[in-house]
Order: structure tokens, then C-alpha cells, then sequence
């Protein structure tokens, strides 16, 4: 199958250079429709085929953003990439917010990526597309399981029926569909006998829904008569157009005990995955734990949450979410036995209830290694090849608890515990881990308050040039007193912070607060070199980061050329394509970016050419035990050279010894951070350390 994708674009190096690369492309094969002009990319868009445009925003007959909404209301379905200069990505960015799949910028129109990136983004879209109607179909059809339903197109002519619908008009499937709805189902008004094919012509006229009319007779092809009630909704494609209606009979007969044994199930049951809900999970753990104490043996409560399933969402969308939840279910329900609950809870969370036994331990143990297992093997979901990790709780009866609501909570207790020591394990609940649950709870409660009670403030460790022993900046590091605990270090708090949705406004605080420091300084002649700030995860995937940074820069009045944002490997890796986008928005503000801890995260290093980094922090662990001849230094005299290679400034955090910091500035390290220089400082501690540096007694 070959893709025809349509380049809209006055330039015509663009259009040939985009030629060449798709004509030679493996991805395809892919077919190049030339438009010079929006006129004429309309023009050849009635023409059909069209699997993907390529538009140029700047075009001779229009120009900016409406260059994208007229294609976008032309053709709402078909793909679109803005092609755009480096100058134009604020424009192309608009243009994603608005409904573009993304930009191709100049620069990067020969790269082979593109044909890849292309054939992606059209594959994808076919299968959502799909996905969007048989779920607009399949949601109404599945809101009357066991009733009648009849499916028609806008001219009222039959599509589908199901076995039901059979059944209650004579008419099989293979002579209905394409006859008039009027023709196979008869449906007229049980007191006057009048027909009422009216409500199916007013439901596709006023693109309403009719719900639950009563008082009908369904005339058979026998001419058997059978009391309804009917419902009508009307279907709709992707885009909201009107496609046809689906109409639902129900036996009036037997509705009453359909509807109870459905509103039962569905009050049982998560409607995603058909599994157990917490409902029917609390009654199939209290009645097992009334057979365990009457034949004295045990159940366990396995918890799971899934490691990192928000990041699918995020990235695929949450129709491959769902999928991949469904995946879930069902290698959990064939890992476990027949007498255990699968039960699913809520977002990406699962309890697992096992039948009394003996050695419930045991059993559990077995169950976990047995489900870490199936859980890592891909999930081939929509055209993905998925993979996914989770962690796992284990609390027994009696010894965890003696009834359901303490099992549970036990069981997430000791889940919790297995993500903080690495994730994709299990762990068994023990006392310990409740009193730091209460802990947490209690930092928590404190936590959501130390803003507004000014319990936070920042020190500042400087930054070493190795040569000259001169400070040429600071690293700003936040610190929490708090009302019970007195001084709390970062490691204590900020996860913390991060999991109770926090982390944000106490970041955006500590870069405010970091950059207003630095200004005084500087207005006050001392020169204290760029100011860095450490960047969380979840504070860079924000929507409002990089608004944020620009409105500190704007209210501080510092040099963005000064400032240094800090973020590991893992977070800039985590969605390469978003990160690059944000970091290059930072570039253009002028900020210096800094890999932090670098050599602990991804071992690909092809992100240092991707990324515009400006400095390599390297990690103190590699730092700790350096020697000429070790492995740590082996590795830190490799990652100086290729720091220097790429034009990389090289920073050294943890430098406490002399022997530390002559090995780094033999291997021409650029800078250095650690208590061998001076720990953290208050703000006036540090301004004094400004006017008088670091004595040269204190380097030699």
C-alpha cells in the first residue's frame, strides 16, 4: 500500500528536497501530491486519496495561523505537519494546539527519520479513526445488552441488526440489512395502531436521542405482536458528523429483570475491564475471610499499580491506555486461579483476593513472580509493542489485618514501598511500613502548608573553576524547616512533594526565588556567576513551565544567560520529542540547560547531540572513589574528554578531598561542587564568600 501525501509549499527546494527523501524512503511506499498554493492544495484535496499534508503557514495566497484552520475545516481527518523555519516554530506550535499532528523544520526535512515519523502519525490516525467509530457504535450497543438493537443509515435503510433483533422481527440478518427499518421492524402505536417511523425520521432530523418511549407494539414478520418500549440515538463518524441511528427494543415483558440484573452487574463490575469492582471485591474478601477463620487457615490481598502507565497516556493517548488495561486484565485473570479475585480499582491499580489456604504466603509469593512476569512481556496494543512494569503489595490475614478495609490499606502500604526501593517487585507488609506510612502522612499534612507559612529557604553551594580556584557560580538547594523536625534536606520531602501534586509551586518558588538572589547580587557588583536550579519531572512536563520561566525572568530583571536549569537524563528522555521542543524554547530565552547526574540514567548518548545541552554535571558517585587506575575514574576521565569534544561544559559534584580535586583538574575538569570547597551557604554567608573567595589554603 502506497501514501499519498500532499506538500502545500511555494518553496520549491522544500518540495524537492521533501520529494527525495519520501521517493527513497523504506517506510513507504509514498506518492507526492505538489500544491504552490492553499487554493490549489484545496482544489486537489476534493480529489480524494489524500493520506497526509504537508503545509507551508506562509503561502502566496494565505498566510499565518488560517492557513492551517482552512485546510483543518477542509479535512479534519487527514493528518496534518506544518513546515516551518526556525523563526515560524511559535507559529507552528499554535498550529499543533489547534489540531496539527506536529511541525517539520527546516533543517531536518532530509533526515531519514522523517518517512518513519510520517508512516507513524498515518497509521496511527487510520486506527484511531477506526477505533473512534466501532466505539460511538459499540457504547450505545453495549448500553442494551440482551435487547434488540437495530442499526440504520442517514436514509433510514438497515446496516446491522443483532441475534435479538432476529428473533423479535423474523427477519435474519443477511435479507434485513439494506432494507427500509419500516419494512423489517413494524412498530406502530399500541392504542390507535398508528405507525411511529416518525420517531426514527425526527431522531436523524434533529440529531436528538429518544429514550424509553413506551406504549408500542413490534409487529413481527409472522405478524406476532410483542409489546416495547423503544429507544433511538443517533450515531455520529469521527468529526461529529451524522452517520445514521441505532434504535433499541426492549421486551417490555422481561425488561424489568434485564434492567436489575444489569444495574447489578454494572454496580459489581468496572465497566472498562468487566472485572470486579471494590464493591464485590470487600464481599468476596469478607466471605473469604469468614471461611479462613472457620477452618483456620489464611488468604492474601495482592496490590498492584502499574510503574509509569501515566507516561502512555500522556504520550499515545488514553484509547491506548485503555487497551493496554485491558491487556493488563487479562494476563492477570490467567495468572491467578479460578477461586482467586481479580479485581481492578480504578485508574491503573488492581487488588487480587487469593482463596484460604494453608501457607497463604507462599501462594502469594509464587502469584507475584508469576504476574511481575506477564506484565513485562509487550503488550501489543493499537500498532504498539507496549511495555509496562508493576509493583506489588502483599498483606495476609490474620497477622496484616482482620478485615477487608485494613488488608487493602496494608497491601497499598507495602506496595508503595515496593515502587520507593526500585519498582517491578514485590514486598510483603510489615509494622514498619505503617509507621513510615503515618510519617509520610504527617510530612504531607505539614508539607501542604510550608509555603504560606515561609517554612522553605535556599542555600547556595558555589561552583569552582578547577584552574583558578574562582567561584563562577552557585547551585541554589532548597531546605524545610519544619515546625517538628527542624531542618529537613530535599530527599526527605521533595518525593513526597511530587507524589501529593506539590512540586510545583514549591519549584516555581525556588526558581523565583533563586533568580531574585542572584539579581541582588549582581546589582551589587559581586558577580556571582550563574545560579542553578534543579527541575523535577513532573515541574517539566507541566503545561505552564516554560510560561513560568519566562514570567521569573520578566519579574527578576535577571540575565537568562545566567541561569541554569538542571534535569537528569531520565526526565529529558522520557518524551524525547516534547523535551526537545521545551528545551528549545528555554535555548531561546537564553537559559543554560544542565544534564544533571549524568552516567545514572539512559545509557544512549545520542541525546547530547539531539539536546541543545550547554553542561554535564557528573554524578558524586562517580566521583566518590576516583583514582587514575579504577573504574570510576576510568569512566570520569572519559566523560571529560567527550564533554570537551562536544564542546561541553564539565562539572564535578561531590568534590570532598584534595586527592578528588587534583585528579579532576589533571584531567582539565572545568568546574567542581562540593563540601571541599564549601557547603551549602545562607545568602549572606555566600555574598561574604564572594568578597573574599575561597582562600588558597583551603584548595591546597
Amino acid at each position: 500500500m502506497s501514501y499519498v501525501v500532499l506538500v502545500i509549499t511555494a518553496e520549491a527546494a522544500d518540495a524537492g528536497i521533501l520529494q527525495q527523501v519520501l521517493a527513497a524512503a523504506h517506510d513507504g511506499p509514498f506518492e507526492i501530491a505538489r500544491a504552490r498554493t492553499l487554493a490549489d492544495g484545496l482544489s486537489r484535496l476534493d480529489g480524494g486519496d489524500i493520506d497526509m499534508i504537508l503545509v507551508s503557514l506562509a503561502l502566496p495566497d494565505s498566510h499565518g495561523i488560517a492557513t492551517f484552520d482552512q485546510l483543518f475545516q477542509a479535512a479534519p481527518d487527514i493528518p496534518i505537519l506544518a513546515l516551518t523555519s526556525q523563526e515560524g516554530e511559535k507559529l507552528a506550535m499554535e498550529a499543533v494546539q489547534r489540531g496539527a499532528q506536529g511541525y517539520l523544520s527546516k533543517g531536518f526535512f532530509h533526515s531519514s527519520l522523517v518517512p518513519q515519523a510520517l508512516r507513524s502519525i498515518i497509521n496511527r490516525n487510520a486506527v484511531e479513526a477506526a477505533l473512534f467509530v466501532e466505539k460511538e457504535r459499540g457504547r450505545v450497543i453495549l448500553e442494551s445488552i440482551g435487547e434488540a438493537v437495530l442499526s440504520t443509515d442517514l436514509a433510514g435503510n438497515l446496516i446491522f441488526l443483532n441475534a435479538v433483533a432476529e428473533r423479535m422481527t423474523g427477519w435474519p440478518k443477511e435479507q434485513a440489512c439494506g432494507l427500509p427499518f419500516a419494512t423489517v421492524a413494524t412498530i406502530v402505536d399500541a392504542a390507535s395502531g398508528a405507525p411511529v417511523w416518525d420517531y426514527l425520521r425526527a431522531v436523524v432530523a434533529e440529531n436528538k436521542p429518544v429514550r424509553g418511549a413506551g406504549g408500542m407494539l413490534l409487529v413481527g414478520r409472522d405478524g406476532d405482536q410483542t409489546a416495547i418500549e423503544m429507544s433511538v440515538a443517533p450515531v455520529h463518524e469521527r468529526g461529529g458528523r451524522l452517520s445514521g441511528a441505532v434504535v433499541v427494543l426492549h421486551d417490555a415483558s422481561a425488561a424489568q429483570a434485564a434492567t436489575l440484573n444489569k444495574i447489578t452487574y454494572l454496580a459489581q463490575h468496572d465497566f472498562l475491564t468487566g472485572l470486579p469492582n471494590r464493591l464485590l471485591l470487600t464481599d468476596r474478601i469478607n466471605h473469604a475471610i469468614t471461611l479462613a477463620a472457620r477452618h483456620s487457615t489464611q488468604l492474601a490481598v495482592l496490590f498492584l499499580d502499574l510503574d509509569n502507565f501515566k507516561h502512555v497516556n500522556d504520550s499515545l493517548g488514553h484509547t491506548v491506555g485503555d487497551q493496554l488495561l485491558q491487556s493488563v486484565a487479562k494476563r492477570l485473570s490467567s495468572c491467578t486461579r479460578t477461586s482467586d479475585t481479580v479485581s481492578r480499582q480504578g485508574g491503573d491499580e488492581f487488588i487480587i483476593v487469593t482463596s484460604p489456604q494453608q501457607q497463604a504466603e507462599g501462594v502469594a509469593a509464587l502469584a507475584a513472580e508469576k504476574i511481575l512476569a506477564a506484565i513485562a512481556a509487550p503488550h501489543g496494543v493499537a500498532g504498539h509493542q507496549l511495555h509496562v512494569n508493576t509493583s506489588i503489595g502483599i498483606s495476609v490475614y490474620p497477622q496484616d489485618g482482620k478485615d477487608a478495609d485494613t488488608l487493602i490499606k496494608n497491601a497499598d502500604t507495602a506496595m508503595y514501598h515496593a515502587k520507593k526501593v526500585g519498582r517491578d517487585n514485590y514486598q510483603f507488609f510489615n509494622g514498619e511500613m505503617n509507621l513510615r506510612a503515618v510519617e509520610r502522612q504527617m510530612i504531607e499534612s505539614h508539607l501542604r502548608f510550608a509555603l504560606e507559612r515561609d517554612e522553605f529557604e535556599l542555600r547556595f553551594q558555589p561552583k569552582v573553576n578547577l584552574m583558578s580556584g574562582a567561584i563562577c557560580g552557585a547551585e541554589a538547594l532548597l531546605r524545610w524547616h519544619h515546625p517538628q523536625r527542624g531542618l529537613m534536606l530535599p530527599d526527605h520531602f521533595v518525593p513526597i512533594a511530587e507524589d501529593c501534586g506539590l512540586i510545583g509551586s514549591i519549584g516555581h518558588w525556588v526558581l523565583q526565588q533563586a533568580c531574585k538572589q542572584a539579581k541582588v547580587w549582581d546589582d551589587c557588583g559581586l558577580k556571582p556567576g550563574s545560579i542553578a536550579v534543579n527541575v523535577s519531572a513532573s515541574e517539566f512536563r507541566a503545561p505552564g513551565f516554560l510560561d513560568g520561566v519566562r514570567a521569573v525572568l520578566d519579574a527578576t530583571g535577571i540575565d537568562a544567560r545566567k541561569l541554569e536549569l538542571e534535569l537528569t537524563e531520565s526526565v529529558l528522555m522520557r518524551n524525547a520529542e516534547s523535551s526537545h521542543a521545551t528545551l528549545r524554547a528555554l535555548k531561546d530565552l537564553g537559559v543554560q540547560l544542565v544534564v544533571d547526574d549524568f552516567g545514572t540514567g539512559y545509557s544512549s548518548l545520542s541525546y547530547l547531540k539531539q539536546f541543545p545541552i550547554d553542561v554535564l554535571k557528573i554524578d558524586q558517585s562517580f566521583v566518590r572513589d576516583v583514582v587514575p587506575d579504577s573504574d570510576n575514574g576510568i569512566i570520569v576521565t572519559a566523560v571529560i574528554g567527550m564533554g570537551r569534544n562536544l564542546r561541553l561544559r564539565v562539572v564535578a559534584e561531590g568534590v570532598e578531598t584534595r586527592a578528588q580535586w587534583k585528579f579532576l583538574r589533571a584531567r582539565q575538569c572545568d568546574e567542581g561542587q562540593g563540601f571541599y570547597f564549601s557547603p551549602p551557604l545562607v545568602a549572606d554567608q555566600f555574598a561574604q564568600l564572594l568578597k573574599t573567595g575561597i582562600s588558597s589554603a583551603a584548595l591546597e
